[in-house]
């Protein structure tokens, strides 16, 4: 019996041990956890960038990015974006993938915006307050206050490997005053109360495609809610490029354009943005923008920027204006996917009523010309290219006619203008090249995949599909089939409609 007696409490005390360090562990783990929820967020850099590496948010030397619209990208709208992508390529532009978003909270569950962050699967933007300090040289900005370094390339094709090797990286860091070890900030050489704006001329610019929808329409969305009161500081610098548009860069600021990798001032200001804010090709989000940045807001800019006179397709009120009738422009090419029978159209269009007109954007550098010429147009015509891209200057209520050439193209016809026109108010209208309307019929046995599959083609990849039917094909439009188009077309425009009204 006594025996028994000491075989239980030997049991009580190791039950009572058991339970006492049951009790410590979970004391240990409720404390960590209070500590997680309701420790400060003020960390030191390091601190910070050792969580972020060692969750495998961020690698070394990039920029921690939030999504600041969506939390998640479904399948689906990835496969959307991948085939916008892919229409960019008609002019040089590259593959595109999603990161994974990373959202910031503080101690009461508040998300806090990041200095950078991801306006959009295809651009990063930084924005800094205080007291900001431009090294151009270095392509690098001291602001103060900041709690650790960011970097960033200001150009809207962030994961096109060929774009941004041509496009520099720009460091945002703390700016030191301490007097410890690190060197003591720059010393200001020049001071603005503008907003400092850091973008970059370098990817693809140069061809009118991305000259639009990789750097004018983001640097729209980005500077216009400014009011004029920014500055831009152009990286990669093109002084032919920046002439060239500078009308539109004077529209935007009240401030001179800098050659910012090349300046040797240290330039200060208020605020700074670095990257322009991309939404879509050839296009804006309504929803997204500032209150004045719609697509018809920026094509008012342009009105401004080179003069053009028509807001409307409407026809003149002066019956001896040759305006009265309807004027149709062909976007000739000189190269790959030419009209063969430019003339034969030119002079049937005439037989209809039109006003014919034919230019060549390939040759000009007079941009204000150019778009004269195009605002001048009831009707835009052109085989699927960067041209097209002058669909800008079209007045409201104009016709776009897009020829497609043949190879199963139609849904890079469609991302790259088809869609962009409803927000430019611009009716738009398609000619698809059959089989016996191309080069391509002369060049390949009727059997050849490239005639008939051509989707075998395209999985074939990009250059491939880029190489047959962008490059090697021109057409020759039926001339009865483009008629009863161009038909179709008039009875879209405002003067069609007066003609239907007095009949």
């Amino acid at each position: 019996m006594k025996s028994n007696r000491n075989l239980s409490r030997a049991e009580g005390r190791r039950l009572g041990n058991a339970a006492l360090i049951a009790f410590m562990l979970g004391s240990l783990l409720l404390l960590s956890v209070i500590r997680a929820r309701f420790s400060p967020i003020g960390k030191t850099g390091d601190a910070i960038k050792a969580e972020e590496e060692q969750q495998g948010l961020v690698s070394k030397g990039s920029v921690k990015m939030e999504t600041a619209d969506e939390a998640a990208v479904s399948t689906a709208e990835e496969e959307k974006e991948e085939a916008h992508t892919k229409s960019a390529d008609t002019f040089g532009g590259g593959g595109v993938s999603a990161s994974t978003p990373v959202v910031t909270v503080d101690a009461t569950d508040r998300v806090i915006k990041p200095v950078c962050y991801e306006t959009s699967r295809r651009s990063d933007t930084c924005e800094a307050a205080g007291d900001v300090r431009v090294q151009g040289r270095s392509q690098t900005i001291n602001v103060g206050p900041l709690d650790h370094e960011w970097r960033v390339k200001p150009y809207c094709r962030k994961h096109d490997a060929f774009a941004q090797s041509h496009v520099k990286e720009w460091t945002l860091r703390p700016l030191s005053s301490d007097g410890g070890a690190a060197p003591p900030p720059p010393q200001c050489t020049v001071n603005s109360s503008a907003t400092a704006f850091v973008m970059s001329t370098g990817g693809f610019t140069g061809n009118l495609f991305h000259d639009y929808t990789d750097v004018l329409i983001p640097a729209f969305i980005t500077a216009h809610r400014f009011a004029g009161e920014v500055q831009f500081l152009v990286s990669s610098f093109k002084s032919w490029w920046t002439n060239r548009y500078l009308q539109i860069f004077q529209q935007l600021s009240k401030h001179e354009v800098i050659d910012i990798d090349n300046d040797d001032e240290v330039r200060c200001f208020r605020n700074v943005v670095v990257g322009p804010t991309f939404h879509k090709e050839l296009g804006i989000d309504a929803a997204k923008a500032p209150p004045g940045s719609s697509m018809v807001d920026f094509r008012a800019m342009l009105r401004g920027a080179f003069g053009l006179e028509r807001a409307t397709a409407e026809p003149s009120g002066d019956r001896w204006d040759i305006r009265r009738r309807p004027r149709l422009l062909i976007i000739a090419r000189r190269s790959s996917r030419a009209f063969l029978n430019e003339r034969a159209m030119a002079d049937m269009a005439m037989s209809l009523g039109f006003d014919v007109r034919v230019g060549e954007p390939d040759i000009t550098s007079d941009v204000s010309k150019f778009a004269r010429l195009v605002n001048s147009a009831d009707v835009m015509v052109g085989v699927h290219g960067a041209g097209l891209t002058n669909m800008v200057f079209l007045p409201a209520g104009a016709v776009l006619i897009q020829v497609v050439p043949y190879g199963g193209l139609e849904w890079l016809a469609r991302s790259t203008f088809q869609e962009p026109s409803a927000d430019m108010q611009i009716h738009y209208m398609e000619y698809m090249i059959q089989l016996d309307e191309t080069t391509l019929s002369e060049q390949y046995p009727k059997d050849h995949p490239v005639l008939r599959d051509p989707n075998s083609i395209h999985k074939q990849g990009w250059n491939a599909l880029k190489t047959v039917y962008l490059d090697k094909q021109n057409v020759r439009p039926h001339l009865g089939r483009l008629k009863i188009t161009f038909l179709e077309a008039l009875k879209l425009l405002p003067h069609g409609q007066q003609q239907a009204n007095n009949n």
